[in-house]
């Protein structure tokens, strides 16, 4: 599965810094991940809505670490690229 387009739609927050959208294969799209500035820097926040108890749960999300890190990777590339630009 490759990642065939990231769109970037940056935020003037203190915390978040902005939306992306990424396709997937050009087939298949996940929008709404979250960019992040915490504690330790950058990351991404998938989508999530809040549940019944409060409580805050993905609604998609990488089945593993590796396809987490490599969506981190682009996300946050595409990300600085958009920065660059302003």
């Amino acid at each position: 599965m490759e990642i065939t387009e990231v769109r970037i739609t940056l935020r003037d927050e203190p915390k978040l810094k902005a939306f992306a959208n990424v396709t997937f294969d050009n087939a298949f799209v996940i929008r709404g991940l979250k960019i992040i500035d915490g504690k330790k820097g950058l990351f991404i926040s998938m989508p999530s809505r809040r549940a019944k108890d409060g409580t805050y749960r993905d609604i998609a999300h990488p089945i593993n670490n590796e396809m987490r890190q490599k969506i981190e990777k682009v996300v946050l590339e595409k990300y600085q690229e958009e920065v660059n630009k302003k």
